[in-house]
């Protein structure tokens, strides 16, 4: 199992990832050339990289990260991890651990000072697993919609 950049060969396969999903399932769809855009957009930007995890030359998870300047902590930078998905067929197996680690890595090299994330609350289990990784609760999000 190995973490890389994504690449534009992988955008099916991300974009099934994250309409395996129920929330997914309603809100995500099958307009590959919406992802490419989006892809090509994250891509161009320094601060945001997509990530993969491969096994056996499959990917099998994804998530994204982006880096957040505050005026707050006296201009500390925070990672924001987004998308995070990994294949049903290995979930409960490690790599969404595995995928987790690699970020905070890479927040950690970046200069981060906090690693955040948002889940949707109906993703109870989502929530266990991330707070049994260390994540804590610490904050209610709020959010607005705009379309």
């Amino acid at each position: 199992m190995q973490r890389r950049k994504a690449k534009k060969e992988d955008i099916p396969v991300i974009a099934q990832l994250l309409m395996d999903d129920p929330l997914g399932a309603v809100r995500e769809g099958e307009d590959l050339a919406a992802y490419q855009k989006a892809f090509d957009k994250i891509h161009k930007e320094e601060q945001a990289e997509i990530y993969v995890i491969e096994d056996q030359g499959d990917v099998i998870a994804c998530a994204q990260i982006n880096y957040l300047t505050y005026l707050t902590y006296q201009g500390g930078i925070r990672a924001q991890i987004e998308g995070v998905r990994v294949h049903r067929d290995h979930r409960d197996k490690g790599v969404g651990a595995f995928l987790i680690s690699q970020l905070i890595q890479e927040a950690k090299a970046q200069g981060c000072h906090m690693l955040q994330l948002t889940t949707d609350k109906r993703r109870e289990e989502a929530v266990k697993f991330y707070q049994k990784l260390g994540f804590a609760s610490s904050h209610e999000g709020m959010k607005l919609k705009l379309n």
